[in-house]
């Protein structure tokens, strides 16, 4: 039989144990302990957390996909789907949400609802209610529904993702494949991710499973405050391989609030295309729209802009950003380069085009 013997002498492992011991006891020198259960926190904010049916009627819709791959390319199947391609057919989908007002007040993304004609709520308890869009936001992803339930529902409310470091835990909660009532464990595993799919990109890079049917629902801290709201995923396979995206709080919490008391979202607008300009480290100003905000304000094309209300702006998306930040209606201070001269501009902001606009 095989004996192993200590690796180190009996008095040699006693000292290290009592440094080691010193150095744990430390301040700052302890780490946040991984909790020895989760069922707690789940049980709190579970009740508040819903699964969310939709129906939408989708017009020229690909017959094809519908019909045996052998009749596809057939004459029958060519004429079959000229028959039928601007047929419009109901289409089923599935998201999750999350309550933020006893009243009944639901936040959820807009890929979710956006184009619905039918939305029903399922709550945690089984209780089903239809639900009516209040507002929604396409930017950012934010939608904001509503539904009459008799007496208070339970409710979650915000955390401050900006709080949230990398390594953080979190928990997040949802229906995905129509699972209702499905948590997942993880961490953020990085912040201030860019996917591209627009100008307020700033997302959570979460590693607790989300897989679709996910959306919408909440990311919740260890308070159980929600910290982000999901919204997707980075799969070759379309399931989840442990890379999720949540928006944070920061920025939902707001769109949230403004849908509620507006219906809508104000976003300041300035009227201006713009370019990287690597000489000044600023923005060229390439073009205006037609009496734009800057335009009327005497902001020329050609001038660098260098800073708003003091803030340097260098790229496209800052500026936006910045913008965007502000009421309609409110003075910006913009710093341009002139002819080699700065100046200072006040303009007022306009309001934000809708994309229908």
């Amino acid at each position: 039989m095989t004996r192993f013997a200590p690796a180190f002498p009996s008095g040699l492992i006693l000292a290290l144990a009592l440094v080691l011991g010193a150095c744990a006891s430390a301040p700052g020198a302890v780490a946040r302990g991984s909790p020895d259960s989760f069922a707690p926190l789940v049980k709190k904010v579970l009740p508040a957390v819903v699964n969310i049916a939709v129906t939408e009627t989708v017009v020229g819709a690909d017959i094809a996909a519908d019909m045996p791959p052998e009749l596809r390319d057939t004459p029958l199947g060519r004429q079959f789907r000229r028959r039928f391609k601007s047929s419009p057919r109901q289409v089923t989908g599935a998201g999750s949400g999350f309550i933020v007002d006893p009243s009944g007040t639901i936040v959820t993304n807009n890929h979710v609802v956006g184009h619905a004609d039918t939305i029903v709520v399922l709550l945690s308890d089984g209780r089903q209610f239809p639900a009516r869009v209040v507002g929604r936001d396409e930017l950012t992803d934010i939608a904001v529904i509503k539904v009459s339930a008799p007496g208070s529902l339970p409710s979650v409310a915000w955390g401050d993702s900006r709080k949230m470091e990398v390594g953080d835990w979190i928990i997040a909660a949802g229906n995905p494949f129509g699972l209702g009532g499905s948590v997942s464990a993880g961490i953020i595993s990085a912040e201030g991710r860019d996917l591209g799919s627009g100008p307020f990109d700033n997302f959570l890079q979460i590693d607790a499973p989300i897989n679709p049917g996910n959306s919408g629902g909440p990311v919740f801290n260890m308070d159980g405050q929600v910290i982000g709201v999901t919204s997707t995923i980075v799969s070759p396979t379309g399931a989840s391989v442990g890379i999720g995206f949540a928006i944070p709080s920061e920025t939902a919490s707001a769109v949230v609030a403004q849908i509620v008391a507006r219906g809508r979202i104000d976003r300041g607008w300035l009227g201006v295309a713009v370019n990287e300009h690597k000489e000044d480290g600023g923005l060229l100003i390439s073009s205006m729209s037609r009496n734009s905000p800057a335009a009327r304000a005497g902001v020329r094309a050609g001038d660098i802009l260098l800073a708003v209300n003091g803030e340097r702006v260098e790229t496209a998306n800052s500026l936006i950003r910045a913008i965007a930040a502000m009421a309609p209606g409110n003075a910006a201070r913009l710093t341009l380069r002139r002819q080699a001269r700065d100046i200072d501009i006040q303009v007022t902001v306009g309001r934000r085009p809708s994309d229908d606009e």
